[in-house]
């Protein structure tokens, strides 16, 4: 069966309580392991490559018993050369199949970058639309036991600025495995951000192949008040501070953008338009950030619905520290969030004496 033949589902867009399909509960990483799995399933042109993907526990549990299943050439454990192996994707790609190249952090992207941004981008257009490069990158940030400057960017904004790159950041597991699919069926290279946070997390996931189209994001919580756009994990701290604050009668609507690059740009302003505030959330570096590029957008195209000043919830601009003190001190946390919602409306909270 075509790519093309499988179908398209939207996940329940209040809230994370339902799905479509069968009501069963999967942990995060196991509803990313049955994307991959019915991917190479589905299509024999698809293939898994990167460090560690072969190993007993799968990178992450990512890839646990694939190798085993598929075998070594459609599963396989890559050497430390980024540079080349990625361009040894795209020429894969190119010849007709869908490579999928895991990479344990991002940092080890910026190795292959030239691969990236002058080639697996650009293929597409520079030959009119002849060939394309269906290519997957998939990677993980987030702080862990410490990864410190090198092993823990957030590098989301750097690759939303590269046209002929889609950029997708899931925060459900549902989610997960749709976009791994869809990003899977498409024609045109496709990078994925997870965040290891999200793997803490369970949730409704149909066991029929599906996908989630790129391009769309949803409401997660519907509010009057303020807007808050949160990528990743932090679409569930924003979720749990909306909640709260909703009994302090402030109404927050919660949008989940899911692709940063197509960017569901309606969607956005549409709140913009009905709450007048907008709050970025976003793991990334403050300057020239996420938050920065959706804060100019809603300047740009909705600023006479605005009311307040746009706030931004981001890391510092600095690098990484290691260890768990300096971690806690520079990881943005729900109170950061409750902080710029409420500079967005005005509110200040009754402090008990």
């Amino acid at each position: 069966m075509p790519w093309s033949k499988v179908k398209f589902e939207i996940g329940e867009p209040d809230g994370f309580s339902s799905c479509p399909g069968e009501r069963r509960i999967l942990k995060y990483i196991e509803a990313v392991r049955e994307g991959f799995h019915q991917a190479l399933l589905h299509d024999p042109r698809v293939f898994v490559m990167g460090q560690d993907v072969d190993a007993p526990g799968g990178m992450f549990g990512a890839t646990r018993g694939l190798q085993e299943e598929f075998g070594p050439e459609r599963v396989f454990d890559t050497p430390l050369a980024e540079n080349a192996l990625t361009g040894i994707a795209i020429g894969a790609a190119l010849a007709g199949l869908r490579p999928v190249y895991l990479h344990n952090r991002p940092d080890f992207l910026l190795l292959a970058m030239d691969q990236l941004v002058n080639h697996a981008a650009k293929w597409y257009y520079m030959f009119g639309g002849a060939v394309s490069v269906p290519l997957v990158i998939w990677t993980c940030i987030g702080r862990g036991w410490g990864s410190a400057a090198q092993h823990s960017q957030a590098l989301q904004g750097l690759f939303m600025h590269v046209p002929g790159l889609k950029l997708i950041m899931p925060s459900t597991c549902y989610d997960a495995k749709g976009l791994l699919l869809a990003a899977v069926a498409d024609p045109n290279p496709v990078i994925i951000i997870e965040h290891r946070l999200n793997f803490r997390q369970a949730g409704k996931v149909p066991p029929e192949i599906y996908q989630v189209p790129i391009g769309k994001g949803v409401v997660r919580r519907t509010g009057r008040d303020v807007t808050v756009v949160a990528t990743s994990h932090q679409v569930l701290e924003a979720f749990s501070v909306a909640q709260e604050l909703s009994g302090q009668g402030i109404e927050v609507e919660v949008i989940d953008p899911l692709t940063l690059r197509p960017l569901d740009q309606d969607l956005i302003l549409n709140s913009v338009a009905k709450t007048g505030r907008l709050v970025m959330v976003d793991s990334g570096w403050k300057t020239g950030g996420i938050g920065a590029e959706i804060g100019a957008l809603v300047a740009e195209k909705s600023f006479p619905y605005l009311k307040a000043a746009i706030q931004r919830v981001a890391s510092p601009d600095l690098p990484t520290p290691a260890g768990f003190t300096l971690e806690e001190a520079f990881y943005t946390t729900p109170a950061d969030i409750k902080q710029a919602i409420c500079a967005a409306v005005d509110y200040h909270p009754r402090v008990s004496p």
